[in-house]
């Protein structure tokens, strides 16, 4: 009896979820909110790709609501706060999506997506120096985020968001 219980509760650590949270506000509702705008933000942009602004849109309203609800529940939490930023800037406030970003790097100084998405914001509202800020914290991380960014900078690249 006691072996079934510790394999229930290292399968709960294993899979992050309680077996005592049947139709409780737990952690997996949470990671839900969080999945399901993530989700959301792709097919937004999958959306914007073919041109349908409108619908790419909706999606971004429906991403961004979730997060809210993701961060109210769980603050501070860097992946949650780029998307807010993200879909914020998406949705024409640049000034909150800014906000949205700064507070990802607190949290996470070195957040690539966050970054490179608060670059890409930069060279929007025409602020290159900040941008380039952004791009000196990405130098080291062989990584698409410094490559994009540094191609947004110079002019050789639209952003893809």
């Amino acid at each position: 009896m006691i072996k079934k219980y510790l394999i229930l509760i290292l399968l709960s650590l294993i899979f992050n979820t309680s077996i005592f949270a049947a139709g409780s506000d737990d952690t997996s509702s949470k990671v839900d909110d969080y999945l399901k705008a993530s989700n959301l933000i792709k097919a937004a942009k999958r959306y914007e790709k073919k041109g349908k602004t409108e619908k790419a849109q909706k999606k971004y309203v429906k991403a961004q609501k979730l997060l809210l609800k993701s961060n109210k529940k769980k603050p501070l939490q860097a992946d949650t706060l780029n998307y807010l930023g993200f879909t914020t800037r998406k949705l024409g406030d640049y000034e909150k999506g800014e906000e949205y970003y700064l507070q990802g790097l607190k949290v996470e100084p070195n957040h690539k997506g966050i970054n490179e998405y608060l670059g890409e914001l930069y060279v929007v509202t025409k602020r290159i120096d900040l941008a380039k800020e952004r791009l000196e914290v990405l130098k080291n991380c062989n990584c698409e985020e410094y490559d994009d960014l540094k191609e947004i900078i110079a002019g050789t690249k639209k952003s893809k968001y």
